[in-house]
Order: C-alpha cells, then sequence, then structure tokens
C-alpha cells in the first residue's frame, strides 16, 4: 500500500504536465482579492532533490523538465510561466530542485490564502513537515486519506478554491474512489475548481476515467492528455498523464492549445507522441 514514492518520478514528463496546469490555475485564483484555499488529497514530499538517490535512479526529470530547462527558444507563456516557478527554487541557473504540487502553491499563494494538504504515507509526511516547517497557520497537514479527508473541509470558509486530486492510482480502486470523491466535493461545494491527474497506462480503469468525468453534471470542463510515447509490448510503464479540470478558468483552453503541440515537441520520445485537448462550456 506504501510503496510509490514519488521522488523517483520528480520532474518526469507528468509532472511537466500537472504542474504547468496548476500554476495557470493558481495564477487564475489569485487575480481576484478574494482569498482561497488550496487543497492537495496527495501531497507527496511536496519537494524534491534531484541530486537525491531516488531521483538519480532512471533520471525521469532528464526527459521531463529538462528539455524545458535546456529550451533557449521562446516557449508559450504557459510553460514560461511555469519554468518561473521552478527557477525560484533553483536561483544559481542549475536544475538541483524540483517543486512538488503544495509547493508551488506555497510559492504562489498570498497572506489570506491556506494550504490544506493531506498524506498517508508515513514517510512522505514526514518529509512534507519537515519541508513545511516554519511555515505557521496557513499551512495545516493531515497524516490521513485524502479521498476521506475531503469530506471535512469542504465547502471552504472563503467558498474559492483548487482541490487537486492525483493518487498513485497502484491500486485500481484509486480510479473509481477519484470519481466518488469529485462527485461529493461537487455536492458539497458545486463552484470548487477540481483537477484530477492520472497516467496513461494500458489498463481499462485508466482509459475510462476521463469518460466518467465527462459525464458529471458540471457546466464546464477541460481535458488535456499528453502521450509521450507508444505503449511499449506487454503494457507496462507509463507513456503519458492526463489532467481533468472541472470549473477551469476560460483562459486555460487556450493557454494548452499553444503548449500542448510544445510539450509534444519538446518531450516526445517516438513517433507515437500526441496530444488530446478537449472542453464543455455550457
Amino acid at each position: 500500500m506504501f510503496s510509490y514514492r514519488h521522488a523517483f518520478h520528480a520532474g518526469n514528463h507528468a509532472d511537466v504536465l500537472k504542474h504547468a496546469i496548476v500554476v495557470q490555475l493558481l495564477d487564475y485564483l489569485t487575480r481576484k482579492d478574494k482569498p482561497f484555499w488550496y487543497v492537495d488529497t496527495q501531497a507527496g514530499a511536496g519537494l524534491y532533490s534531484l541530486e537525491h538517490a531516488y531521483a538519480q535512479k532512471n533520471a525521469e526529470f532528464e526527459t521531463g523538465i529538462g528539455p524545458l530547462w535546456e529550451s533557449e527558444e521562446e516557449l508559450p507563456a504557459m510553460l514560461e510561466a511555469y519554468l518561473e516557478q521552478v527557477d525560484e527554487l533553483n536561483p544559481d541557473g542549475e536544475l538541483n530542485r524540483y517543486p512538488g504540487s503544495p509547493w508551488l502553491a506555497w510559492q504562489m499563494l498570498r497572506e489570506a490564502d491556506r494550504l490544506r494538504l493531506f498524506e498517508l504515507h508515513p514517510t512522505e509526511i514526514q518529509v512534507l513537515r519537515d519541508n513545511f516547517r516554519g511555515a505557521g497557520r496557513r499551512v495545516m497537514l493531515y497524516d490521513a486519506d485524502g479521498f476521506e479527508g475531503l469530506k471535512a473541509i469542504l465547502p471552504p470558509p472563503p467558498r474559492r478554491a483548487l482541490v487537486l486530486i492525483d493518487p498513485a492510482y497502484e491500486d485500481k480502486n484509486d480510479y473509481a474512489r477519484t470519481v466518488r470523491a469529485v462527485q461529493d466535493g461537487l455536492q458539497r461545494f458545486a463552484t470548487g475548481m477540481y483537477a484530477v491527474w492520472y497516467p496513461q497506462v494500458q489498463r481499462r480503469e485508466a482509459i475510462q476515467l476521463p469518460e466518467q468525468l465527462k459525464r458529471l453534471p458540471v457546466k464546464s470542463w477541460v481535458h488535456a492528455a499528453l502521450t509521450v510515447k507508444s505503449p511499449v509490448p506487454g503494457g507496462l510503464g507509463l507513456h503519458g498523464s492526463g489532467m481533468f479540470v472541472i470549473n477551469p478558468p476560460w483562459t486555460l483552453k487556450a493557454d494548452l492549445e499553444a503548449a500542448l503541440p510544445k510539450l509534444v515537441e519538446l518531450l516526445g520520445q517516438d513517433d507515437g507522441a500526441s496530444y488530446t485537448l478537449e472542453s464543455l462550456d455550457n
């Protein structure tokens, strides 16, 4: 149950897609004076060293954040904004540290905004505590199941929030739990912004997840997926990932229309590289 450690995958292509979108969602929310909450149901450690043996084992960041970091061309605004947040952790110009979603939120949130972070892994929650030591009452950490924890904190007092749901999906039940968590969240807090990350793997549940989310009774959503390579024979391994955003900013689709082709160009590993971009706006 507790085998997954994101440090092995920090900064990979899936992180690039997820975090580029998270930065856009946070930026949109900070444009209004009203405070909001950032809620992460599976926060992980929050901050990662790319020099650590975990990250170095497969060096997945070299085919993820690496090509963007090293690019000398002007990138689409969405990707530039994401790189600016990574720059904050690497002021000397060397890519040594990588921010997880909670750390991106911490960098971008204002004094009146709040972080609510859930993490059930016994080692990860301790690292998360260490990384946020001294952060004060703006950040609340919960050694708890984020799927269940959402029920206790929604709706948030300011009635504005971004909820990120991104389990490891090692347990196939996480797919169904993700859909239920979004359904329950919408019943408690229909106007919230919900961002669901999912892996592209050769598993029926992974293929069905975005289709199930499309059927939820909501007014608007954006679905973006980045495939970096063809699935390997035998069905093992991650060949891409997707993000499904409910109640997205009206600007998000246009941002992705510019960013996704560039991500295919920079991160694509073979002829199977492609992207998907769909939306609903009632």
